[in-house]
């Protein structure tokens, strides 16, 4: 069975030999190249012909930014997946490559004790993103068998029509390919959006305010990177901090924001379905969910809270997803009012939102 080509280009020899490791003990990837700078990456680039690769954002004479610029001329739609530290810099760094082209990112392991931690930390992150952008390279899965009781959902269906709440809020949920596909829908929203947005976008520390900022700079809304005990605002965007939990709470007549170090949720903190069960509680059915492209099904129990107390539920469509995971999820689970591409979601939100303004 063919496997999974990988060119890893690192200046650090420790991390590509830790990348590589990782790498070879999966049955279905093998890495077909190492590279020292990207220079030395594009000249081995017509032989190696890899499927991936894992580029490094800092390295000398060629850095990540410079070779992703490069390889998009001749290899527009070859999947590059960055390798960043969890610093300022690296975060900056990453979302440029991100709108550079970039298809994923990794952040380097920070702080791990062993080199058998950072393996498995590898393991973890890198593997499962390799093998969602080359998805198409594997082996489809036997079908499982299952029990005649259950009645499986094998094509996405919208939810059938019923009495809605008008929002009073609206929860976004994204994660895989979500920088971009936040950039593309808030650069076509109102400037005067009449309701509080509430959005769990997966990242590290440091990346979310950074994802704030620049998303603040579209100017339709304002954002900022949410936090404890601010108060929720109309018109204004609270993108949960990496690493930590947001959810919503009455104060008096106020919403506020709470932040946690709670159990991860769905292997993920900050959790989408957190932030959704809080949401329910404090708004019941006026409320709208919102979930875009991403791995997992981060959203799904929450998108299932929002319909039952009579909210809301958009998801963007398989086509214009990067990866169709959250929001098939919730579209397979029939918990979708709507299911639409990410150039129409903007103008959907709007129109649902209209009727409080």
């Amino acid at each position: 069975m063919p496997k999974i080509r990988v060119l890893v280009v690192d200046d650090a020899v420790v991390m590509r030999k830790l990348i590589s490791e990782a790498l070879s003990r999966d049955p279905e990837i093998e890495v077909a190249g190492v590279a020292a700078n990207g220079r030395i990456a594009l000249l081995k680039m017509p032989q190696i012909n890899p499927d991936i690769i894992t580029l490094d954002v800092e390295m000398p004479e060629m850095d990540g930014l410079e070779t992703l610029r490069e390889l998009r001329k001749t290899y527009p739609k070859l999947p590059v997946i960055m390798f960043s530290t969890l610093t300022t810099r690296g975060a900056e760094a990453t979302l440029d490559a991100l709108s550079l082209g970039a298809s994923d990112y990794v952040a380097k392991p920070a702080n791990v004790g062993s080199v058998t931690e950072c393996l498995e930390r590898l393991r973890d992150d890198l593997v499962a993103k390799i093998k969602v952008h080359c998805r198409h390279l594997l082996p489809m899965p036997a079908a499982a068998p299952v029990p005649v009781a259950i009645r499986p959902v094998v094509t996405p269906k919208l939810a059938a029509a019923r009495t809605m709440g008008v929002p009073d809020a609206v929860c976004v949920a994204t994660s895989t390919g979500g920088p971009n596909a936040l950039a593309e829908l808030f650069g076509h929203f109102p400037a005067n959006f009449p309701l509080p947005l509430l959005i769990v976008q997966h990242m590290p520390p440091l990346f979310t305010a950074m994802l704030a900022e620049r998303l603040s700079k579209l100017g339709s809304v304002k954002f900022c990177e949410g936090a404890e005990g601010q108060v929720v605002e109309a018109g204004r965007a609270y993108i949960a901090p990496g690493g930590k939990h947001m959810e919503v709470r009455r104060s008096g007549l106020q919403v506020v924001l709470h932040l946690h170090e709670g159990t991860p949720e769905n292997s993920c903190r900050p959790a989408a379905d957190v932030l959704f069960r809080s949401a329910v509680t404090v708004y019941g059915g006026n409320l709208l969910g919102v979930v875009m492209t991403g791995m997992g099904q981060d959203g799904l129990r929450g998108c299932s809270l929002i319909r039952e107390r009579g909210g809301q539920v958009v998801v963007q469509d398989e086509i214009s997803s990067v990866v169709w995971g959250m929001p098939g999820s919730v579209a397979q689970a029939g918990c979708a009012d709507a299911i639409l591409p990410l150039d129409q979601l903007a103008g959907e939100i709007t129109r649902r939102c209209r009727r409080r303004a």
